[in-house]
């Protein structure tokens, strides 16, 4: 029979490629807000309740992390009690969840990548509001609730750097100024086409362990993913503006001006370091990250061909 995935966020950047990108196997079920308002506990517990699914794999939230810092409690009920009412339903109808969390759930204080088990400390609103989350989700499902943090994410569609940057690249280079970008904070971006397959091949091998009748938890429950290196949102920027010209998505790209978190002040405090430790999941999904560089350009490569 094939798993029944109940897909949240389908409209977002992330669900965009999780649909794409759906194993035959699958039945999905893809909600956007629309269809669910993950702001809306009944309706979170109903859907469940109707559905009945495998899983649910929890792509939705609220994630303008400046904005946040003025709608606190919005932001805490999608991104916490939300995910909070869907494992309260799985833990009474059956199923497994996937709860997607973020970088952002740390403090950025230390100079080497955060492991999956390491306390977590949120700077913010949004990063308070993810861990929050995390903490309700495996409290109502236990071992069959799996967290996946990733970092920088970005993708052909949607709102995000890439495509901010690759605007501006193209007005700022037209009236011959530079781009200035922050060179300070240093993670890794994440393309949403890699984020969705370690997604679905989570799913996958837990699925497949549970089939096989081994009823110990055989994957870690908390689980890092990025694309493979480092970079700070200034060299992201460059190898955006390098690989658009290369890809001719665009003519010129504009000279791009390193400065300081303190030259571009925020409403949200953003963790100055936050590479996530991935090799333990990666070996545990039996999946390679590409160079965030590679994924760059296939994502570029996919919009110079639109």
């Amino acid at each position: 029979m094939p798993l029944r995935v109940l897909l949240t966020g389908a409209s977002g950047q992330l669900g965009h490629e999780l649909i794409k990108s759906c194993p035959e196997h699958v039945d999905l079920v893809a909600c956007d807000r629309s269809r669910l308002d993950l702001s809306d506990a009944d309706a979170c517990k109903t859907i469940v309740e109707i559905h009945r699914p495998d899983w649910v794999l929890n792509a939705g939230a609220y994630t303008a992390v400046d904005r946040a810092e003025q709608e606190p409690r919005l932001v805490n009920v999608v991104n916490a009690d939300g995910p909070a009412a869907l494992a309260v339903a799985l833990a009474t109808n059956g199923g497994r969840m996937l709860q997607l969390s973020t970088d952002f759930v740390f403090d950025g204080q230390q100079g080497i990548p955060y492991q999956p088990q390491q306390p977590v400390a949120p700077l913010g609103v949004y990063g308070a509001s993810k861990a929050a989350g995390e903490v309700q989700v495996q409290k109502a499902l236990g071992d069959r609730a799996y967290l996946l943090r990733t970092s920088w994410v970005y993708g052909p569609v949607g709102s995000n750097f890439l495509l901010t940057m690759l605007r501006l690249h193209q007005a700022k280079a037209a009236a011959g100024e530079p781009l200035a970008v922050v060179a300070d904070q240093v993670g890794c971006p994440t393309s949403t086409f890699g984020l969705a397959a370690a997604c679905w091949r989570l799913i996958q091998r837990a699925s497949q362990l549970q089939g096989d009748g081994i009823q110990e938890q055989q994957l870690p429950s908390i689980l890092h993913w990025s694309d493979a290196g480092a970079a700070s949102w200034y060299d992201f920027a460059v190898a955006i503006g390098e690989l658009a010209v290369a890809a001719g998505l665009l003519e010129q790209a504009a000279a791009v001006k390193p400065i300081t978190t303190a030259d571009y002040p925020t409403p949200a405090r953003r963790p100055c370091y936050s590479l996530l430790a991935c090799s333990a999941s990666s070996a545990a999904l039996g999946l390679e990250p590409q160079h965030w560089r590679e994924a760059l350009k296939a994502v570029i490569a996919v919009l110079a061909s639109a």
